[in-house]
């Protein structure tokens, strides 16, 4: 049994929450160079060069991509064999969050109670945890800080069966369309197939982990994946202010679902589609 210090923790996912701020990952500011080279509307053009400009200096300048920060999202594989020592997990996560956003002058953008009182926790505490036990003593940490612009433009469809694959392009491409401008776009798309209502909307997180660059280990789903992205692109949406480079990538995650079900959950993300990993 191999012991993990909960400090430890702590200290990396504050690092992780700094990281994943300033520095937008390799395959998104690939996939926005890209998209600057074949954008045929010149405000779309403009508007690429100045994202894209956003990025370097946040990069070089260790300065936030975006001034919203996010909610915190953090994804945990716990190996079996893995003993934490020295304090709580998710208390050591949290904790790191409060660092990471304190020391690194993130916005804190968390408010303890939803509708009636709506009082910033002053430390963008608590994060939204997901743990999953997984073989090994490793302890596999991802932070996804989501920003709410894009966020409250997801969707969930409650399709069944009879719906079939006509019925998924059709519900994705309604939230997709009902976002429009509004997620600051060029978006990259999570989507989640199967499970139940809440399931399908963590796989639709979780997609948004992946590389844009990657693809579904499934042949069919990795066709839906470019089928739909053909789709976000030929909408017009484009960089903000209209154009062709809308969507970045097409990420989806499927599980097993109930006979009588269909669960579809669309996650948007901004071209601030930040995320950083590391095993400890």
């Amino acid at each position: 049994m191999r012991e993990l210090d909960a400090k430890q923790i702590t200290e990396t996912v504050a690092q992780l929450c700094k990281e994943a701020a300033y520095y937008l990952p390799k395959d998104v500011y690939e996939g926005l160079k890209k998209g600057r080279e074949t954008e045929k509307s010149p405000v779309g053009q403009a508007v690429l060069d100045q994202i894209i400009k956003n990025a370097e200096i946040a990069r070089d300048e260790d300065r936030p991509y975006c001034q919203d920060t996010g909610m915190t999202i953090v994804f945990l594989e716990v190996g079996q064999d893995l003993h934490i020592v020295g304090g709580d997990l998710e208390e050591a996560v949290n904790d790191g969050i409060a660092k990471g956003y304190t020391e690194g002058y993130l916005r804190k953008s968390v408010v303890a109670e939803p509708i009636f009182n709506r009082v910033n926790t002053k430390n963008n505490t608590p994060g939204v945890i997901y743990t999953k036990i997984v073989p090994g003593d490793k302890l596999k940490i991802t932070v996804e800080p989501k920003g709410f612009g894009s966020e409250n433009k997801g969707g969930i469809k409650m399709l069944v069966p009879a719906d079939g694959l006509e019925g998924v392009k059709k519900a994705v491409m309604e939230i997709i369309l009902h976002a429009s401008m509004n997620p600051c776009p060029p978006m990259v798309v999570g989507i989640g197939i199967g499970g139940t209502m809440d399931r399908a909307a963590v796989m639709s997180k979780i997609a948004l982990t992946r590389s844009i660059n990657s693809h579904n280990p499934m042949p069919e789903y990795a066709k839906l994946e470019d089928d739909l992205l053909e789709l976000i692109n030929e909408t017009g949406i484009g960089p903000q202010l209209g154009g062709t480079t809308s969507c970045l990538g097409v990420n989806i995650e499927w599980g097993p679902t109930h006979i009588a079900g269909l669960p579809v959950a669309v996650t948007i993300c901004c071209h601030a589609c930040r995320h950083a990993t590391r095993v400890l």
